[in-house]
């Protein structure tokens, strides 16, 4: 029996969504059903899961996710990994050639390696097989890379590139290191350009057959939802720049792949700056403009990063501001990258948001973050009627798992209706993207209620 997919959480195409990469430290050791609730507290009804090992997704975690209604994609690298332990001994002959070679922790792969797509194939058709998500998306499917001519971070430009021109054109493709040379690509305008259609096909292709091929994502998953994804850059010819450059041309991707929605992802000239203000999307109007005029009843999604970088990162108000301008603009969702480097991460305390009693002696608070299990300090019960003091109550066992806490008493709890104060609990900067940051704590006074569970 295969997975069913979004069929039950249509929401999965709009409204407020956010990135997770549950190999972050920030998400270890905790229970699924901890993340969960606390995207669930966050706002949050869709995720996107960074699937960086197809063989390695935490069923359990989607399935706790969709438990709580959230709907779940599974986003996937389309020009290469960071992980090569799942791929087979000769994956390093699908390589990417570049001008200038970089040692940056990813593998980047030809788009001109059938053997590599094949591969990228199967193992995304087994993780849509044997994995519920909603929807699946081939994020960051271009080459290398903005300006990559002249920076040097450029490719592919290697012997399977060479190959696939010549078998296309009957020519040998344009070089790209001697500028002596007669066939350098500035002095063959017509054999440069044919080289950008070659590199939009082999874009484009590389996505259609991941999704649309023999035993693709959708044999595999016709009820699945599919979602490509295209950069968007601050520049008065950045259609231009990005077809010629990184091979995307987001009409063509679109007419060929038919997704149920189109992402336009940030491009770092722009995420990566210091005071970006939340509106800059608006000049992206001109690349979804082109989208809009050619595919009126797409959705289209928007994409943000929140704090890869300690320069740039995004508070809850900034993100708010994001949110409201990309409805403003005819977004039908958005996201952001990723959930736990946010500002509010680093600015907010823990705070509790709701208290469950679990029997007469134990109870369970759940927070709006992961808090430090060394950190639970004194616990004052609070009467919820009457002008009583509040009353020290004896701890006998504490436990925590992510955003939740598990409170054992001395003795039973009143049976009236009461509140705990529960002291000096810390969140966990140990656990956070950017380190050397101090810990938040729950202001004193801070009151949750206790109820009973519904039966």
């Amino acid at each position: 029996m295969k997975p069913n997919g979004s069929a039950g959480r249509p929401w999965a195409l709009r409204g407020a969504s956010i990135q997770i990469d549950p190999l972050f430290p920030y998400y270890a050791d905790r229970s699924p059903d901890s993340i969960a609730d606390e995207l669930v507290l966050a706002g949050y009804r869709t995720v996107h899961y960074f699937v960086v090992n197809e063989q390695k997704v935490d069923l359990r975690l989607v399935e706790a996710l969709q438990r709580r209604e959230i709907a779940v994609w599974a986003l996937v690298l389309g020009n290469g990994t960071f992980s090569a332990e799942h791929a087979p001994p000769l994956w390093k002959q699908w390589r990417m050639e570049l001008l200038r070679p970089i040692n940056d922790g990813f593998e980047r792969f030809s788009h001109f390696s059938t053997e590599y797509i094949e591969w990228k194939k199967e193992v995304l058709s087994y993780v849509l097989s044997n994995v519920p998500f909603d929807g699946v998306e081939v994020a960051e499917p271009y080459f290398p890379e903005w300006n990559g001519l002249e920076r040097g971070v450029y490719g592919d430009v290697g012997p399977l590139a060479a190959q696939a021109f010549r078998a296309r054109y009957g020519e040998e493709m344009p070089e790209f290191r001697d500028t002596s040379s007669s066939r350098y690509y500035t002095r063959v305008p017509e054999l440069y350009e044919a080289w950008i259609d070659l590199r939009v096909d082999a874009v484009n292709g590389l996505i259609h057959e991941l999704i649309n091929g023999a035993k693709g994502a959708r044999e595999v998953r016709p009820d699945i939802q599919v979602a490509t994804w295209s950069l968007a850059v601050r520049d008065d010819d950045a259609a231009r720049k990005l077809r010629e450059w990184q091979g995307l041309d987001a009409v063509s991707m679109i007419e060929l792949v038919k997704p149920d929605l189109h992402v336009l992802q940030t491009h770092w000239p722009d995420w990566m700056k210091r005071g970006l203000p939340a509106d800059y999307i608006r000049e992206y109007e001109p690349l979804a403009a082109s989208i809009r005029e050619r595919y009126p009843d797409l959705p289209l999604g928007i994409q943000a990063d929140i704090g890869s970088r300690a320069s740039m990162i995004k508070g809850r108000r900034w993100l708010d501001d994001f949110e409201h301008h990309a409805y403003a603009l005819g977004y039908r969702t958005w996201m952001a990258y990723e959930y736990h480097i946010g500002g509010y991460m680093y600015a907010e305390p823990p705070l509790p948001s709701s208290g469950l009693r679990l029997d007469d002696a134990e109870v369970m608070i759940t927070y709006n973050k992961r808090i430090d299990p060394d950190s639970i300090g004194e616990v004052l019960l609070h009467l919820s009627s009457g002008m009583s003091r509040p009353q020290v109550v004896k701890v006998t066992g504490s436990t925590v798992d992510g955003n939740r806490l598990f409170l054992r008493f001395a003795r039973a709890l009143p049976d009236t209706p009461f509140q705990l104060e529960v002291r000096d609990v810390r969140d966990t900067p140990e656990l956070w993207l950017l380190k050397g940051r101090k810990a938040n704590r729950t202001p004193r006074r801070t009151r949750v209620s206790i109820i009973r569970p519904v039966t």
